[in-house]
This record gives C-alpha cells, structure tokens and sequence, in this order.
C-alpha cells in the first residue's frame, strides 16, 4: 500500500521507450498532466531494434535452468548466444550470482506462477490502447513457428511449456514435422527437422510502435522533451523535483522511473535495491525472396526473426555488459552465422540496421513495477525480454497505483522494494 498522498495531477515520467509512454498514456486516461523526459529521445534504448513479439505465451523468467549448463567456457565465449565479457565489476559480479541463485527449476516455478497473471492480461493491454484511439495496430501471428534442426532439440521447448501449465497458463500448440514446417512456411531451410507452432501470438514493429503511441501522448495533451539526461529525483513536501544534467530543475506531484537500464541510477535513493543490468541484444534486418507471414523462433540459437516490411528482423543474443558499450560486430556476425543454414534466400550480406539495445535484467527475472519508499516516487522497469510484451499492461496497472495509492494484485510479486 501506497501511503496516502493526494492523487497527482502533474507527473514527470522519466524514459520515453513502451514502459515509460504507456505508463504516460495510461496516466492520461485517468486525467493526469504528462511530461516525458528522455535523455536521447522516443524508442532510443531496447524499445526500437527488438523482436517485437507480443507472445506472453512464452513469457518466461529469465533466470532458468538451461543457463546452468551451458558453463563458463561458454559464458565466455564472444559467438555464444549468452555472453558474459571478462572484467571486474562489482556490480556485474552480483548480478550473476543472484541470477545464478535464481537459474533453479524451484525459483523458476515461483517466478513463472508470478507472471502467469499480468501474462493473461498482457495483449488486452495492446486492446485498450487501440480502443483508446492509437492507430497502431498489433498483428495477429498467422503463423509462429519454433523451429529446430531435430525432435531431439524440440524437447526442450515442449517441457518448458508443460511446465508453463503447471503454471497456470495454458498455450495452444501444434507438434510439426520438419516437412510440415517448410509447407507452412517456405522460408525454412531443409536443416529443420521438427518445429513447434504456437496459437494466438501477435507481433508489431516496435519502433513504429513506440513512435505512434508517442504521437498519441502528444495529441491527448502530453509534452515528451528528449535530449534531457535526468541526472537526480529529490522527494519535496508534496512534490518531487526532477533534475538535469544541465542544472534545470522542475516539479511535479509524482515521478516515474522507467530509464530501463539506467533503473536503478535513480531509484536506488528510494529503495530500490534489486540490480537492474543490460542484457544487450542485437538485431539487423535482411532481404529475403519469402518474408515469413509470421515470427520465427529458433530456440536452440535462442535467434527471433519477425517480418518488417518487406524484410525480415533477426535478434538474439544476451550480453551482459555496460549498457552504454559499443556495438560488437562480432556479436552480428555470429548470429549471422548461427541463423544462415536455417532460412532460405536470405542476403546476409545485404543486412541493414545492425542495432545494440540493452535490455533491463533482474536476477530473478521479474520486473520492478510500483511504489518505492517515497509515495511520489514509482518505479518501472526490469522486464528483461519483455518490455514490449508487457508495456501496456504494466503502465495500465501502474497509472492505477499512481493515480489511487492501491497495488493491483497482479503487481505484488513485482514490488520493487522486494
């Protein structure tokens, strides 16, 4: 529970990627006064070059079992699809060890039953947007294929998601042979072998995405002011103060922290302890003669493709490293290299918008989303893989936290305080 303060009129939301604009979007709805503040601009951080996917399906903890096994040797190693680079950071170093702590098929249970609920109201939080007048619209996934080189590989996806049940929440599937595959969709190469097709998925192209809803806060009265680093928060009687790298300060009823990686920069003063890390992602996009008429997992790689366009989107990999690094290319040659003997007629010397994006990564793999110790002060963040996927609902429950001073009980788990 929220102490009691009186609802806010006027809030600062800080990070202008999908948390932080449908949280301003959702605050609107309820009558409040927006300003974002970002320090580059709309969709600048994981929101822009990611997957796309709106597959709570399979919206898992991170932190599971299967990082276990693939050892030091492999963490190490700059082509692995989960890459730790050798360096002394104090930081880096608890990170590990509490997601390490939390990779057990125990603490994989608790955290799945904790998303199972925001999970369910995940793609109705895409449905309220619309209903609300924004003009993008989601895609409904024609065809979403896990496909893999053996039924050997496949059992790993097929357990995760009977433990997803377990869970409580049920996913429609098909059990494919690799023929059947390549029928649904051509753009497989002969090397797969067996695949799984999942029901009732959607995908968007994020960047458009994000940049429409910023639209929509615009229009409905919204100021997004980008190029602003915010570089402190300071809680005032009845009011919050929200300073930037350039000396200006400006106050508000409420702030909200949504700066992804960055989380945990401000909202450590308010007691917010849980490390927030980038999980770097990399992305470019190629021509191919047959874009897929859906999103394409290739699990085993741990590569996504999503059709954009006339193109096609290929993203993977999870490196842990400061989220201001620079982009590595021998992370995109990699996954080049991985996703090339899987499609057909890819021109992966022709990609294009090779992209570095840092997710923002908890060590036990559930987002930060709520009040802190300051009851102006609320946190938005940490979802790790699934920001796009759970942007909207996250914002929609947390301008009702804001707003009232009540914690929907779909956000306990994620009290960031915890």
């Amino acid at each position: 529970m929220i102490p009691s303060v009186p609802p806010p009129r006027r809030v600062a939301v800080i990070g202008a990627g999908m948390v932080g604009l449908a949280t301003a979007w959702f605050l609107q709805e309820r009558g409040v006064s927006i300003t974002v503040l970002d320090r580059v601009g709309v969709a600048a951080g994981s929101s822009w070059g990611n997957a796309g996917w709106l597959t709570p399906a399979i919206a898992t903890p991170l932190p599971e079992p299967a990082v276990l096994r693939y050892g030091l040797r492999a963490l190490l190693s700059s082509s692995s699809p989960v890459y730790v680079p050798p360096r002394a950071d104090p930081r880096l170093i608890r990170f590990l060890v509490g997601f390490v702590r939390h990779s057990t098929a125990s603490r994989w249970q608790t955290a799945m039953a904790a998303l199972v609920p925001i999970n369910r109201r995940a793609l109705a939080g895409f449905d309220a947007l619309a209903d609300g007048g924004l003009t993008a619209r989601t895609v409904d996934a024609k065809s979403f294929l896990a496909a893999y080189r053996t039924e050997n590989e496949r059992t790993v996806l097929l357990d995760e998601i009977r433990h997803i049940d377990a869970a409580g929440q049920h996913i429609e599937f098909d059990v494919l042979t690799g023929a059947a595959a390549r029928a649904a969709e051509p753009s497989l190469s002969d090397a797969i072998g067996a695949a799984i097709r999942l029901h009732g998925q959607r995908f968007v192209d994020p960047g458009d995405y994000v940049h429409r809803l910023a639209d929509s806060v615009r229009v409905r009265g919204g100021e997004i002011r980008a190029g602003v680093a915010v570089t402190d928060v300071r809680d005032r009687p009845g009011s919050v103060e929200v300073v930037a790298a350039d000396g200006t300060t400006d106050s508000f009823d409420a702030a909200v922290l949504a700066t992804g990686a960055w989380l945990g920069d401000l909202a450590r003063k308010f007691g917010v302890r849980t490390v927030v890390q980038a999980g770097r992602g990399y992305s470019f996009t190629v021509p191919i003669d047959h874009v897929p008429s859906g999103p394409v997992y290739f699990p085993a790689q741990r590569l996504a493709c999503t059709p954009i366009g006339d193109h096609l989107r290929i993203a993977g990999m999870m490196e842990f490293r400061a989220p201001g690094a620079p982009l590595d290319p021998r992370r995109t040659r990699a996954i080049a290299d991985a996703v090339r003997p899987l499609l057909r007629d890819a021109d992966f010397d022709a990609r294009t918008d090779e992209w570095v994006g840092s997710r923002p990564c908890t060590p036990d793999g559930l987002p930060l989303i709520g009040g802190t110790r300051s009851p102006r002060v609320f946190a938005a963040g940490g979802h790790g893989l699934w920001g796009i996927t759970l942007g909207p609902i996250t914002g929609q429950l947390l301008a009702e936290t804001v707003t009232t001073g009540r914690r929907p009980a779909e956000l306990a788990p994620f009290d960031p305080l915890r």
